[in-house]
């Protein structure tokens, strides 16, 4: 994929950011648990930057722990749509390759469902700048669990489709600067929701928002069909593996 073909994927979202806001799962308590235990720091009182914040699904369960939030998002309708569900939150608009914030302005830098939209040559170090020494950067995605059979053969046909998956972007272990220190877990959870939520939450992806609307359309109501063979009763177990990395800044280590 090309970069210019990575940044139009990137802010594709923002044609369907109340789509997105509705479908899209959010994430279990057990997963903020884990932050905490892997930062060594409770959420609540901490300075938390949300980059790629999108419609403010994280950030809503970030503030709901009591941390005090900014989201970061590139997407104008993104961000509108976050504005108008979090009015308090503060909110920048801006790219974590290049952060518009200052040095060491915070205990927590996450990315929710985001890092692979950045280039970690650059977004590795900006997120070390404005960390203060000692904080944490957090990178985590729910990506649908293969083991589940109904989600495996899912998957091959979106692969038949669109010559790749779109149940997330796994192995946060490989969008990281080789050599970088970090501590992972996954946490597995599901949610249950009727099937045409699922369905927006597929297309909601980037590779549905790019293809077009009579392609997307089109797979859509021939998954319809094969997910009723599964859910006659048009509620979908949705299974999902979060996948979360965590790497602190060591004191006095140098942010460039």
């Amino acid at each position: 994929m090309t970069k210019t073909d990575h940044a139009r994927r990137g802010l594709s979202f923002d044609t369907a950011a109340a789509q997105y806001d509705a479908a899209r799962p959010g994430y279990p308590p057990a997963l903020f648990d884990a932050v905490e235990e892997l930062t060594g720091r409770p959420l609540r009182g901490s300075r938390v930057i949300d980059v790629g914040a999108g419609t403010g699904i994280a950030t809503r369960l970030l503030r709901e722990r009591g941390a005090h939030v900014t989201a970061v998002e590139p997407g104008p309708g993104m961000a509108a749509q976050l504005r108008s569900a979090l009015p308090d939150i503060p909110l920048v608009l801006g790219f974590g390759d290049a952060l518009p914030l200052a040095d060491g302005c915070a205990d927590l830098v996450a990315y929710a469902q985001s890092w692979h939209w950045t280039d970690p040559e650059r977004s590795f170090p900006e997120a070390l700048r404005v960390l203060r020494p000692g904080g944490a950067l957090a990178l985590w995605w729910n990506v649908s669990d293969s083991d589940v059979p109904w989600i495996a053969a899912q998957d091959e046909r979106l692969r038949g489709e669109l010559k790749n998956g779109a149940h997330g972007a796994a192995g946060p272990a490989r969008r990281l600067p080789e050599g970088v220190e970090r501590a992972e877990r996954r946490v597995h959870w599901t949610r249950r929701v009727c099937l045409d939520t699922h369905l927006d939450n597929l297309g909601s992806h980037s590779l549905f928002l790019v293809l077009g609307a009579q392609a997307t359309a089109s797979f859509l109501a021939r998954e319809r069909a094969e997910l009723l063979k599964v859910f006659p009763d048009g509620v979908v177990e949705e299974a999902y593996a979060v996948e979360l990395s965590v790497t602190v800044r060591a004191s006095g280590s140098s942010t460039r």
